[in-house]
């Protein structure tokens, strides 16, 4: 897909030529000097016009009219240069590869140097434009039966540098891994329930599986039941498909040590049960596996680039129905740690499964634990539908966490967690926990019960049940779910 020649190539016949253009001084820009000057002067009289802009995020499109090998020249606004940042940058681009999927561009050439700063190397803006440029223009599949053509997807991009081409090329790919690992998990996210079940999702995990080289294990519901997994079991109890409990492990090191658990909340459907939703929210409940999509988004990107580390990702995964038998408030169940667990919302049953996951992560010697979940309305409330929630045991592990966070422009903010929600969800006069105090702290108190099974290892819990599907288009991706936590999942294993 990527071709990498010197700047002195910038005359060669493409679709589109891409630049960027700074509110600095256009004499200190000369690639928009020399195509200023082929077209005769034309770029200052549209700038002049104001049909050209270099606000930030503003692009314009310059016909040439064979003034120039470019049949178009396609100008980014970067505003001004010492504002911007590379999260700024990708933001930039998004724009730009929407504008240039609408006007069916297959082939681009790019001046990289043109989006170069003193803070942002060509290697850290090649990476920044290879993500955009999966991501950005990413359309969801759907199932109308109109024969409504799809627009054109980007085949070959030529990028123009004097850098040296091999770091160029690592990072482009590099950028390309993440953006296929955000859309694997928006992908997810956006399948229908009826099309995802727990069976489904597993079959996926296993493609991913055998496309990596991933060691796999898919556990059954009996082996669940053989090994005591009683939380998840009651969350799948009301169901007609079966439980899936789906583990993916990559070995990128000589020995099985220093390993990262990934756990992902894997909820195909959630009718609350017998704390059933009310209408209004239950409609869009085929994303409660979000956590899931992340981990397996984030797996994606791993598996495309292989860093030398060791992960597990676990996925408990059922549907939360409402039967005959399904689990009912006032049961008691036990969970794989062994411990009993009073059940007082079979609404809150991403935790339970969560419980068995975590606990199952640590079997597998995960000795770091992230746990990712649409877990509580809770954390919308507090948060929003910007930031995720997070809380942590470990607050070196949070720490690293969230500066991948900050790098990726994924934003999470630390809840409180200690004694005083310990004990709330430890008050049960019939088992050790319960699983839902009530309304007060509640996205505190689902993180809290997790930290009982998390106990002494290291763990981070982020609840991204407002950032998952936010419901708005945004500069890197369309309208619908976001993929949120894949970027920053992948960042933290391929940098730690």
């Amino acid at each position: 897909m990527f071709t990498i020649q010197p700047t002195t190539e910038m005359f060669q016949e493409t679709e589109a030529l891409v630049l960027g253009l700074y509110h600095e001084n256009k004499q200190h820009q000369p690639a928009y000097q020399q195509l200023n000057d082929a077209l005769d002067g034309a770029l200052d009289q549209y700038m002049q016009d104001g049909d050209l802009s270099n606000d930030y995020k503003k692009v314009s499109k310059v016909f040439t009219l064979n003034q120039t090998s470019a049949k178009r020249i396609y100008v980014v606004g970067l505003g001004k240069k010492k504002d911007l940042s590379v999260q700024k940058l990708k933001k930039a681009f998004g724009p730009l590869f929407k504008q240039l999927r609408k006007d069916r561009v297959s082939e681009v050439t790019c001046l990289l140097h043109t989006f170069q700063t003193d803070e942002i190397s060509e290697e850290e803006a090649s990476k920044a434009f290879s993500e955009a440029m999966i991501v950005a223009p990413y359309q969801f599949e759907h199932y109308k039966t109109s024969n409504e053509k799809p627009e054109q997807v980007i085949e070959s991009v030529r990028i123009l540098s004097d850098q040296e081409s091999g770091l160029l090329t690592k990072a482009l790919e590099e950028g390309v891994a993440v953006g296929h690992g955000v859309n694997t998990a928006r992908h997810l996210v956006q399948t229908p329930g009826n099309l995802l079940t727990a069976t489904d999702l597993a079959e996926y995990a296993m493609t991913l599986a055998t496309t990596y080289d991933f060691e796999t294990e898919i556990l059954e519901r009996e082996d669940m039941e053989r090994l005591g997994m009683g939380a998840l079991l009651a969350v799948n109890q009301g169901s007609t498909e079966p439980p899936k409990m789906i583990v993916l492990k990559y070995q990128g090191k000589e020995k099985w040590d220093d390993v990262v658990g990934l756990v992902g909340k894997g909820i195909t459907f959630d009718t609350g049960g017998y704390s059933i939703k009310p209408k209004d929210g239950i409609v869009g409940m085929k994303g409660d596996m979000g956590g899931a999509a992340a981990v397996l988004g984030a797996m994606d990107t791993i598996g495309r680039l292989k860093p030398k580390q060791n992960i597990v990702a676990v996925i408990p995964s059922t549907d939360n129905m409402i039967s005959g038998s399904a689990f009912k408030p006032d049961d008691v169940i036990t969970s794989l740690s062994g411990k009993t667990i009073e059940v007082l919302n079979t609404d809150a049953e991403g935790r339970l499964a969560l419980a068995d996951g975590i606990t199952y992560a640590k079997h597998h010697k995960a000795e770091k634990i992230i746990d990712v979940a649409t877990l509580t309305g809770g954390v919308v409330v507090a948060l929003g539908d910007w930031v995720t929630g997070a809380m942590t045991n470990n607050d070196d592990l949070f720490t690293e966490l969230d500066k991948a966070s900050k790098y990726t422009d994924e934003p999470i903010w630390q809840l409180p967690y200690n004694g005083i929600y310990r004990d709330q969800v430890r008050s049960s006069d019939v088992a050790d926990l319960n699983n839902s105090p009530g309304r007060k702290g509640h996205a505190i108190m689902a993180g809290s019960f997790l930290a009982e099974f998390a106990e002494s290892t290291p763990w981070v819990h982020l609840d991204i049940a407002g950032t998952s599907n936010p419901g708005t288009e945004y500069d890197l991706g369309p309208k619908g779910p976001t993929g949120v936590m894949a970027r920053t999942l992948a960042h933290y294993v391929l940098t730690r």
